[in-house]
């Protein structure tokens, strides 16, 4: 006797075939639960009983999509989000990457752009900030439009002035942005040598040669395939000597790329790509 069919699951895989074959989006290999229930909550906010129901408007509404698209994807960061992630890339990875003459940052999955804004002040007080650029990509429209912008909650920039200074700060947060009634914009000199751009990591190719590849929080929405495919994007996209950046709940292991690096720090995730290596 065959099983039953799950009717929303069923929709779902005719909505996400929609928006591949409409648009070129590929959410099919990110984790099912949690996909399922950011896509169930947007489509309550929006008045639609059935997921089927959206998959017209996916068709002839492309606001509707890039709505869609903004919910699908996660958006949660903050600047200088783990200050011990952030100290010891100060302490052990910034001294290596000045080795260079120039470098090249990609940060995958950008969000809005809170931790594109931490790495560059991080690399202006280490004197490095002259040298370097940031290529900072998300799928997400929305998102990269406010982290292009720069513009945050004063409530929000007041919150993460403890996560800069844990994180070894040499000054002081509010001395990278301005406000005025309750937003904060970052200084316009933290925004020259960044560059915002769509990219997706379900489809896409190598975005650049790089020496930092910051992917964090990132990889934990995907699937096994989806998380080989990112990876191996890192790892063509890094020189040899390079370092790969995920989140604290990610990991190398049992990934097709794991002998291809070693740890700096197994507990916060930063890796070495190893030299010599074919």
């Amino acid at each position: 006797m065959e099983s039953p069919v799950d009717i929303q699951d069923l929709e779902i895989r005719l909505l996400l075939e929609t928006m591949l074959h409409r648009y070129g989006y590929d959410f099919r290999n990110y984790t099912h639960a949690s996909l399922k229930r950011r896509l169930l909550q947007c489509l309550a906010v929006c008045n639609i009983t059935h997921i089927s129901e959206a998959i017209p408007k996916i068709i002839h509404d492309r606001a509707f999509l890039d709505q869609l698209i903004y919910a699908m994807s996660v958006t949660v960061t903050e600047c200088f989000r783990d200050p011990p992630f952030y100290r010891l890339l100060r302490e052990r990875v910034i001294p290596l990457l000045a080795t260079y003459p120039f470098i090249n940052i990609w940060h995958a999955g950008c969000a809005t752009g809170e931790e594109v804004y931490s790495m560059a002040i991080l690399l202006q007080e280490e004197g490095l900030y002259n040298r370097v650029r940031i290529f900072a990509t998300d799928i997400n429209g929305k998102s990269l439009h406010q982290a292009k912008e720069g513009i945050y909650t004063i409530q929000n920039m007041e919150e993460y002035a403890q996560n800069y200074q844990e994180s070894g700060g040499k000054a002081s947060l509010p001395n990278y942005y301005h406000s005025k009634y309750d937003l904060a914009r970052m200084h316009s000199s933290l925004k020259e040598n960044i560059i915002f751009a769509a990219h997706n990591l379900a489809t896409d190719n190598v975005f650049s040669e790089t020496h930092l590849v910051m992917c964090r929080n990132v990889l934990i929405y995907f699937d096994q395939t989806l998380k080989n495919r990112a990876l191996r994007l890192f790892d063509e996209s890094l020189v040899h000597g390079g370092f790969l950046c995920l989140g604290t709940k990610e990991s190398l292991s049992f990934s097709e790329i794991s002998d291809r690096f070693t740890p700096v720090s197994q507990d916060l995730r930063i890796f070495q790509k190893k030299r010599g290596i074919r």
